[in-house]
Order: structure tokens, then sequence, then C-alpha cells
């Protein structure tokens, strides 16, 4: 019989301070994945070990016995019905402002401690070790032992996303307190790492998201000119590859091969400011990257790319702002079903229409020349207009659409699904109905001009957020029947 060595940890222990529980959060968790660590460097060393070695993530817990009766403009921050409520917890030092706004909630609107201790979920080795420089999980086969033998490895089975789709199976009669568990955490951690060539810890709690690379020389632009200006509030600009400036003469370096999405962060101390993501063309990458970045839970995140225009009345460089989203991209049919509807939210439009207004200098009916407000259809193949006409257009004029992209209606989608405050800001490149087509030398004379003041509205927008109280950002329409209480 294999020996199973674990390490030594506390016993749960309940807390009504959470900056304590959180502390004792980042002492389990340290002290787990220290042994796995430790563990794994002395088998890779000494050849097969004769023993298992296993370590568990720390657990938030919570119990109560009442429908407790809590403000009912908050969406987030309570359980809705008594029971006991767990989630697991990775990366507690990464997550620290995060977990004790969300535990100060909880116990303040149910007047009960949380438990904090180890729960019955193993950490798998490759996720311990993976922020520890020194140490590399080998491929199958290079390890001299078979590894899963020995460790725990990522079980997919037990990584998936149940509790934000409402499909989860309570194990007995205990419900989720977040909505993704901390083995769901690390996948999407590691695979942000991968995707961005960035570390997750510099990701902002608002993400603007672009098809198009030209908005990042302009991002670059903006950023030195923060910290250029000491009472920006900006601290550094974080580059591809983790190149970081703190002045606005700071040499950045774009590494040989780019990542399939490169990444671009103007940080705040308090984690407020403005992460830049390039998700390229289609569905298929704007999904990624939304379902990797939803782990960090984020404030807010937008749409700020190119579309074609629909209308004959609109013109090269018009801004569209989506109140609604006709879905043909069908990456995420089987996640969110095509009959859910998917809500403007009051806050961001109100945001996005008031930035396009600063910016322009136009109010009112004014406005109305170069911004229209209505459906904005996402499709899954870039040369749709090359089909035959009849059943596309058809569809696209009966949904009353005004605008078509590749990533807009997912990216808002998979706001919803993962309860992240989304919105649409696109500027009209092209009308391949009405032969404009986007052709070299149109584009270079349209991205020259229009670039800088689009990106400029999706900042002052998210600027505008961060001014705004989290209860009131985090609308109820986000929310289900039967909710996790942290945000």
């Amino acid at each position: 019989m294999t020996i199973i060595r674990t390490p030594d940890v506390p016993a749960p222990e309940k807390f009504t301070d959470p900056a304590a529980a959180v502390v004792r959060l980042e002492q389990l968790y340290d002290q787990a994945t220290k042994f796995l660590c430790d563990s794994f460097a002395k088998a890779m060393e000494q050849g097969t070990p004769t023993e298992r070695f296993r370590a568990y993530y720390p657990e938030i817990r919570i119990k109560t016995s009442s429908y407790a009766q809590v403000d009912s403009r908050l969406s987030f921050g309570h359980v809705s019905e008594p029971g006991t409520h767990v989630t697991t917890v990775t990366r507690p030092d990464l997550f620290r402002s995060y977990l004790t706004q969300q535990i100060a909630l909880l116990i303040k609107n149910h007047d009960q401690p949380v438990t904090i201790g180890p729960s019955n979920t193993p950490i798998p080795v490759h996720f311990a070790v993976s922020n520890n420089p020194d140490l590399v999980v080998p491929h199958q086969g290079a390890a001299g032992f078979t590894l899963r033998d020995v460790f725990d490895v990522p079980d997919l089975t037990t990584t998936n996303d149940d509790i934000v789709n409402g499909v989860h199976d309570p194990e007995d009669e205990v419900g989720p307190l977040a909505l993704f568990t901390a083995q769901r955490v690390d996948y999407s951690l590691a695979r942000l790492s991968h995707y961005t060539a960035t570390d997750p810890s510099h990701f902002q709690n608002h993400v603007l998201f672009t098809n198009y690379q030209f908005y990042v020389s302009e991002f670059e632009n903006y950023a030195r000119a923060q910290l250029a200006n000491p009472k920006s509030g900006y601290t550094s600009f974080v580059s591809t590859g983790n190149v970081k400036i703190t002045s606005p003469d700071g040499e950045l370096q774009e590494p040989l091969k780019l990542p399939q999405m490169p990444t671009y962060h103007l940080k705040r101390a308090d984690g407020s400011g403005i992460t830049l993501v390039n998700i390229g063309v289609g569905p298929s990458n704007a999904k990624t990257a939304t379902d990797h970045i939803a782990v960090l839970r984020p404030h807010a995140w937008l749409m700020v790319g190119h579309c074609a225009g629909l209308r004959n009345t609109q013109a090269l460089g018009d801004f569209v702002l989506a109140h609604a989203y006709l879905r043909e991209d069908k990456v995420l049919d089987d996640d969110l079903p095509v009959w859910v509807p998917i809500p403007p939210l009051a806050e961001i439009q109100v945001a996005l229409e008031q930035a396009v207004a600063e910016v322009t200098e136009l109010e009112g009916y004014e406005l109305k020349r170069i911004m229209r407000t209505g459906t904005v259809a996402s499709v899954d193949n870039r040369n749709w207009e090359l089909r035959d006409q009849s059943g596309p257009v058809q569809r696209l004029s009966q949904s009353r659409a005004i605008a078509l992209d590749m990533e807009s209606a997912t990216i808002a989608a998979n706001g919803y699904r993962f309860r992240v405050p989304y919105g649409t800001l696109l500027c009209v490149s092209d009308k391949p109905l009405h032969g404009e087509l986007k052709l070299p030398g149109m584009a270079s004379a349209f991205y020259t001009t229009q670039v800088s003041r689009h990106l400029a509205i999706g900042i002052r927008a998210m600027e505008h957020l961060r001014g705004m109280p989290l209860e009131r950002l985090h609308s109820r329409k986000l929310r289900s029947f039967d909710e996790t209480a942290f945000l």
C-alpha cells in the first residue's frame, strides 16, 4: 500500500476578521505549494519515489441557518438560501483584495463567521510549481517515473464551467460560494500566461478588447503621456513579455515572436487601471480570451474594434453602440443557448455614450450624425459577403442590425455568462453591402485618422466606470435565481 505524504497544516478555524481570514488562506496555500515543490524537486533529483505526495487547496466555508434579509439592491455578497456554501481558493496573494472584500460582505450580511481550512481537493503539481521559475514539470516519460503515480495532475473531469452555466450538481447539499473552483482558476491563469505572454498579476480591473494591432501603438502613446503626469494615478505600463516601464521615456522592446493575443497593461496601484488585449480576428479567440480573463473577476470589459456598417446612411469612421446582439458566432451555443437574450447594461451604455460625446465634442441630436445605437451581428465567417446574399442580408435586415463583426457578440455573451459587465463600441471600417470594401489605401487613411479617437473613447468610458461604486456597476441583470455570494 502506497504511503501518502501530506504537509502539516492548521486545522479549520472560524474567522470574523476578513483580513485575518485571507492571511490564513495564504498561509495554507503557501505551505501546500512549498511541500509539493520541495517534494517534486527531490523526486526529480533522486529518482522514483516510494511514496505519494499530496497537498490540498485551502477553502472558504460558511454555514447559514436563516433566510437573512439583505439589501435587495445588492447583486452579490450574500447566499440565496440557508445551508453550507464552500469554495476552494488558489493564489490568495493574487486575489487578496478581492477575497478580503467578498469575505467581508459575507460576514456582514449574514452575521456569521467564515471557516478557513484545507479542502479535500488536491493541488495538481503542475499548478503548484508554475510560480517557481526553477522548476518545470517535464513531459510524460521524461521524468523517469510515471508522474501521476506520485503526484496529483490536472483533472479535466472536475475543471469545468458547471457553476457559471447553472448546471452544477451540489454534493451533499453543499452549495458553491464562488463561480470558479481553484482548479478552474489555476487552469485559466496558466492559459493567460501562455496566450498573452504577460503574467496574470498585471491584469487590471478594466479590460479593453480590440481586433487590430493598430490600437496598440495608440495605447502605448496614451500610457507614456499618463506616466509623464504625476497626477494621473497610473504607475507603470507593462508590455507583452512582462516588459515594464515607469517613466514616459522608458524603453520597450517587443519579443521576437508575438503571442496569440498580445496584451498590454496601464497599471494603477489598486488594480483599477486598464488592460488592452488584441484578440485578433474571430469568435474563437474572443471566447478563449474571455474564458480565462473572467477568473480574474474584472469590473468591466468592452469591445472597441472595427466592423462592417450595414446601413447606407453610415459613413466610414462612424461609431456603433451595440444595444443588442445577433449571435451567429456559434462558439458559445453549447454553454449559452442562442435563445438567451443578452441585455444592454445601462451603466455601460451611458458611460460609452458620454465618452463619445466628450471626445468628439458632439452631443444630443448632433451626436446622431456619427453614432448609431442598434443591433450588432457577429458571425464566424470572415468572408460572409461572398456568399449568396439573399439569406444573410434578409436575416440582418429582420434583426435590424446596423453593424457586423466577428467578436462583439461573443465577448458580450461571455460577459453575461460570467457575470462581468460588458459593452461594445465599434467603428465602421467598411461597407461591403454598398461597395465600400476594406482595401489597402482606404484602410491606411481610415486607421490614421480614426484609431486614436476610438481608443480615447474606450479609455474615457473606462474612467467613467472606474468612478462608479461596484454595487451599482455589477447589475442584477447578470445574476440568476440561485447565485453564488462571490462576485
